[in-house]
């Protein structure tokens, strides 16, 4: 997609959220259902995802790992906000990979040591592209992509999460 045709296509919404601030708001959702076991199937739209435990907590390796879907989810929305990005700067990316790798240790969650933390500890997210953009364009790119990346901003700040449950 060239930048112009990007402008043109956000251009209308860009216009909606600043006169409505209010349709800028979106709710996304994902729903699970518990299988047997410990697995948890997920319909993605495009496929069923079924995740289990990670063998390191004791799972066999052939289900999805939820961290691992986590930093799946940084990495794809990390790559399109860079397309995006590169686009809306008429910077040429011909190519290239985004990778993100996270250490948890999980005598946190198997409650081996209550001191150990659940979850990541640290995640890193690596660009390698092959470009021919400055030094200052690379910074530039890089910077609003991680200004723009919705997955990694829910990361760095901390949301407000609400857990409720019902049973019956």
């Amino acid at each position: 997609m060239e930048s112009r045709e990007l402008r043109e296509l956000q251009k209308p919404l860009k216009e909606r959220y600043r006169e409505d601030p209010g349709s800028a708001v979106v709710t996304l959702s994902a729903a699970g259902t518990l299988e047997d076991g410990v697995t948890c199937s997920l319909e993605t739209g495009r496929a069923l995802a079924v995740a289990g435990l990670h063998p390191a907590a004791g799972g066999d390796g052939t289900l999805l790992c939820s961290g691992d879907m986590l930093l799946e989810a940084l990495v794809a929305c990390a790559g399109v906000t860079l397309r995006s990005v590169a686009t809306a700067l008429e910077l040429d990316v011909h190519g290239g990979t985004v990778s993100a790798e996270g250490d948890l240790d999980f005598r946190g969650t198997l409650a081996v040591d209550r001191e150990a933390p659940v979850g990541f500890r640290a995640i890193r997210l690596r660009f390698e592209l092959d470009t021919d953009a400055s030094e200052e364009d690379m910074a530039t790119l890089l910077r609003l992509t991680e200004r723009y990346c919705v997955v990694l901003q829910t990361l760095a700040s901390s949301p407000e999460l609400t857990v409720t449950s019902r049973a019956g």
